[in-house]
């Protein structure tokens, strides 16, 4: 079983080298990519030195675009084709993720299983290894599986190849911050189904890769205040 994982990355350095350190311990032959949206020169340099030590693909965008972060429609569509090229399914992990040594091939072995899915997500847990932000909707569920209409988030998602190969990511909103939800409902649309897996959680930081968003729960007023006024995190 092979993939492409992908962890699209701004600053937030000390969870993201953990996040990087937890998926090279992986048990699955991975296509490792990190691509640096325009971090600060601390950022990159540490990006620069793990890469050299870790073995994986550092894509600084700062090379190929001049358009400010956030771009992640730019990452999705440039690791898009790199999956497509190889036919091996993409797999995102948000650098606020840990995964654990078999979280890939559980993702990888369910999809070669359930040949209907477009998206498969790693239910996230906190440090308790309770079901925590962005699954507290499935708090207390125990089965090995489900499949939800509802829209899966990038904590930790692998997409599959037939729906790579069905809509291309070059057609997303690039007025938007974040796809998670436009691309999952998309799946859905094109007659894909979307799970989640409870048998493989992950350790989600919630927020870690933004914490400007926490203040969405401690300063409710000036989170709405910098998303309206600075046009942050558009869906």
């Amino acid at each position: 079983m092979k993939a492409i994982v992908i962890t699209p990355v701004k600053n937030a350095i000390e969870n993201t080298l953990q996040t990087i350190a937890a998926i090279k311990q992986s048990d699955v032959a991975l296509e490792y990519i990190v691509y640096n949206d325009f971090s600060n020169a601390e950022t990159k340099a540490a990006l620069t030195k793990s890469a050299a030590e870790l073995g994986f693909e550092l894509v600084n965008l700062e090379d190929i675009t001049d358009t400010p972060s956030p771009n992640y429609n730019l990452v999705l569509e440039d690791a898009q084709k790199r999956a497509i090229v190889k036919n091996i399914p993409l797999i995102v992990v948000e650098s606020d993720v840990e995964v654990k040594p078999d979280t890939f091939s559980k993702l990888l072995d369910f999809n070669e299983k359930q040949t209907d899915s477009g998206m498969i997500g790693a239910v996230t847990v906190d440090e308790k290894g309770e079901i925590n932000f962005p699954y507290l909707k499935f708090k207390g569920r125990k089965e090995a599986y489900t499949l939800t209409n509802r829209s899966l988030s990038f904590c930790c998602t692998l997409m599959t190849i037939p729906f790579l190969t069905s809509y291309s990511f070059s057609e997303l909103d690039r007025s938007k911050d974040w796809y998670d939800t436009i691309i999952s409902k998309k799946s859905i649309a094109l007659n894909f189904r979307n799970y989640i897996l409870f048998n493989a959680p992950v350790y989600h930081k919630a927020h870690g890769s933004r914490p400007w968003k926490q203040l969405k729960y401690t300063n409710p007023w000036k989170y709405y205040w910098q998303k309206f006024t600075k046009g942050r995190d558009k869906i």
